[in-house]
């Protein structure tokens, strides 16, 4: 019997401000103190004109109640501390009231709570996104997409040029022109663009391609003489300038700090684009079953415009941020002031410092050379972007402040120099629940896995990149024995290390389901094994998407499982992950995804 969904348009919803309302009721318990870190600063003259508007629609909202919907007939996976699979859920308003047999939740709800049939569907606790860059699902909105299959089309050097051609037709002469997720390892010409390949789209436009890593881009002509880069501008710190090994000049790729200029001119779109990249990253996003998303590195401008765009309501879903450092330094020095309006659907996490670059890059930091490394240096292992002793003091200064931190590593030896820092931190200012993040952590191996448990650090595994770039791994940037353990998670299993897993989007689609499938099966797109010893059972994979990925923001205590008190943010699959094959994982499919209660997408939609 398939399930019986009431359409979203014909519900009977309390209006937006009402949920707001609902969700200021509900915790009835003490937030995490990382949870309360202060973002002071005078509200602006909008804020306050705003509340005070909202308090002239209070006696109206007063008048909202809150409904008791009680959800059944399905597997109703927890994923509390039991991992118990329940009869019945019940849900009032923005919370959930009542989980257990289907005789106590209808005991709670009484007689007039409106019932949800999931027709042997199952009901889940909304995925939480461990770390990616919202709203950057949405970038195809403004950029072309020059993804590589599986993910996108483009094969080869010339249909890049044309995408792009296509492109620059309908730019104003003098934009820029952007694309987005090109990957050179799999380019039949197996290299990078140069800017005289780019210089085929246009010669009157500045064209930006970004790598898919995001740790690298190539300019045309006109693009490097509007960065101010020639044959005499210098490498920057933590940062490369590719030269042409013959004449010393740009070749037009820009590796990691050396692309900072292009950033700046790219990552603050106009309004108008702001808004078509957020309401794209919202439908993918929730698509997936996403209800937490993370904007993981995020300057002041995004700090403001995100918070008001959900509390305009643009952003039907959470959304945690993570400032960069100099964004961190100004919030610590008072030179940025910013409270978000509502902890509930926007707050500041952990302060993002990034340490290396990217594997597929060949810019992540590891204690030995690459496989096959690129160029002709055999001994070429990457680099780290920030000296050691910087970052030692950087981790040491925001830990001292009371902040979680969530660092960027994919090398192992940039992981010791993480591991060192920490340590360092901790020994100066110890702290028993700092709970700082390692992002990626690919390269982790058994001696840093030891250490990480004995600091209580918690690695964010990109696991992803079996699926993605498996094959090229084993045969191309690490050889077999270093790929066989990329993102060891059974590994950190074994430890009784709590880890979690993310997609990184828009590195790669934001698919959770498919992220379990990884680490469940460790398949590349080519379908073979690439490190079997490292799977992990899927309940491990749906807690490190769930509860994992809510604890690791210290927000344990009202997301991330289903049970009562905290937030109602559901998910409805087609299948139980835990009944289906293995193997099929990836092809269960997300029926509806749940807000606060409120239903914000449906496949039939």
């Amino acid at each position: 019997m398939p399930p019986i969904f009431i359409p979203t348009s014909m519900r009977v919803e309390p209006p937006r401000v009402c949920r707001r309302l609902n969700s200021l009721r509900g915790l009835g318990h003490d937030a995490h103190p990382m949870m309360e870190r202060a973002r002071s600063g005078p509200a602006p003259r909008a804020s306050r004109l705003l509340g005070f508007l909202l308090l002239a629609t209070l006696a109206g909202v007063l008048a909202c109640g809150a409904e008791r919907v009680i959800y059944r007939g399905g597997p109703i996976l927890t994923m509390d501390a039991g991992n118990r699979t329940v009869e019945a859920l019940g849900t009032e308003g923005a919370f959930i009231r009542a989980v257990g047999s289907e005789a106590e939740v209808r005991a709670w709800a009484g007689s007039s709570a409106r019932v949800v049939e999931l027709g042997g569907h199952a009901l889940l606790p909304g995925f939480v996104d461990a770390h990616s860059h919202y709203p950057g699902a949405g970038i195809f909105a403004i950029a072309e997409d020059l993804n590589s299959p599986p993910i996108g089309s483009v094969e080869g050097i010339d249909e890049l040029v044309q995408r792009l051609s296509r492109r620059a037709a309908r730019t104003d002469t003098g934009k820029w022109v952007v694309g987005v997720g090109y990957d050179d390892t799999l380019l039949r010409e197996k290299r990078h663009p140069t800017h005289a390949d780019l210089d085929r789209v246009t010669t009157t436009h500045p064209v930006g391609i970004l790598h898919i890593s995001g740790h690298m881009a190539v300019v045309n002509s006109l693009g490097l003489e509007q960065l101010g880069i020639d044959a005499g501008t210098p490498d920057p710190k933590g940062g490369r300038i590719v030269r042409d090994r013959a004449t010393g000049e740009p070749t037009g790729l820009l590796q990691e700090n050396a692309m900072a200029g292009l950033q700046a001119q790219l990552l603050h779109p106009p309004p108008l684009e702001v808004w078509k990249m957020v309401r794209e990253a919202n439908r993918r996003y929730l698509a997936s079953g996403t209800t937490t998303a993370q904007a993981g590195y995020a300057d002041a401008s995004q700090l403001r415009g995100m918070n008001w765009l959900s509390r305009l309501g643009a952003i039907p879903l959470r959304l945690v941020m993570w400032p960069g450092m100099e964004t961190e330094d100004q919030l610590l020095s008072g030179q940025l002031g910013f409270r978000s309006y509502d902890d509930h659907w926007l707050r500041v996490g952990a302060v993002k410092v990034v340490a290396d670059g990217s594997i597929q890059g060949y810019t992540a930091y590891l204690s030995h050379p690459y496989h096959l490394p690129p160029g002709d240096d055999p001994s070429y292992r990457g680099f780290p972007r920030i000296p050691r002793e910087e970052l030692i003091r950087r981790v040491k200064r925001y830990h001292a402040a009371g902040l979680q931190v969530a660092i960027h590593v994919n090398g192992d030896a940039a992981i010791d120099d993480i591991l060192d820092a920490i340590e360092a931190a901790q020994a100066e200012h110890p702290r028993p629940d700092a709970r700082p993040i390692l992002v990626h952590a690919q390269m982790a191996r058994p001696d840093q896995l030891d250490r990480m448990k004995r600091l209580g650090v918690i690695p964010s595994f990109f696991v992803l990149h079996t699926y993605y770039w498996g094959d090229r791994h084993r045969e191309r940037f690490l050889g077999p024995e270093r790929a066989a353990h990329i993102s060891p998670t059974r590994g950190a299993l074994e430890r009784g290390l709590r880890f979690t897993l993310h997609c990184d989007t828009p590195v790669v689609p934001m698919e959770p389901l498919r992220l379990v499938w990884a680490a469940v099966n460790r398949l590349t797109s080519s379908g073979r094994p690439i490190g079997p010893a490292e799977r992990i059972p899927p309940m491990q994979a749906l807690r490190a998407v769930t509860l994992d990925a809510a604890f690791q923001g210290f927000e344990e205590d009202r997301k991330g499982s289903l049970e009562p008190g905290k937030l109602a943010d559901l998910v409805i699959l087609s299948d139980s992950p835990l009944e289906v094959p293995r193997e099929r994982i990836d092809r269960i499919r997300v029926l509806e995804t749940i807000v606060a209660g409120e239903s914000v997408y449906h496949a039939s939609d």
